[in-house]
């Protein structure tokens, strides 16, 4: 009999730098979208208000420090039969520090807006076209 259904909140973060936008690879070992490039971030702890929960897993994942602004979109997806995403992405903006990985990903690359496509995965850049985000992420970098 499968488990009792699940819903998890997670947030992620569109992270702005005159260098472009970050994106963080997954783990080949994560067992839900090894080896895909996205935004870091991540689940929200009990107790946690969204904008300190993203703060944190961006911290954890990429040690750098970043201001939170607005939301750029909520989106949901299944991840198995019983677990349930419901996941927040947010426009952050770079405040200092250098990229230091967490063992969750890989590698990393500042990005500029036309590079986007080719190395986003193909949900998330749905997503983000589908809710016009890349022209609220105050373009063009400087």
């Amino acid at each position: 009999m499968a488990g009792n259904p699940v819903i998890v909140v997670a947030m992620k973060g569109v992270i702005r730098s005159d260098q472009g936008l970050l994106l963080v690879k997954r783990a080949p070992k994560d067992e839900t979208g090894a080896g895909v490039w996205e935004w870091p971030g991540g689940k929200l702890e009990f107790g946690e208000a969204l904008s300190e929960g993203l703060h944190r897993e961006i911290l954890e994942e990429t040690a750098l420090d970043v201001t939170i602004d607005e939301l750029l979109y909520a989106t949901t997806f299944l991840t198995s039969p019983t677990r349930q995403v419901v996941l927040l992405t947010y426009k952050c903006q770079y405040c200092g520090g250098s990229v230091r990985l967490s063992e969750e990903h890989t590698d990393w690359r500042w990005v500029k807006p036309d590079e986007l496509h080719g190395i986003l995965a193909e949900d998330i850049w749905e997503d983000m076209s589908r809710y016009g985000v890349l022209g609220r992420i105050f373009f063009p970098l400087r």
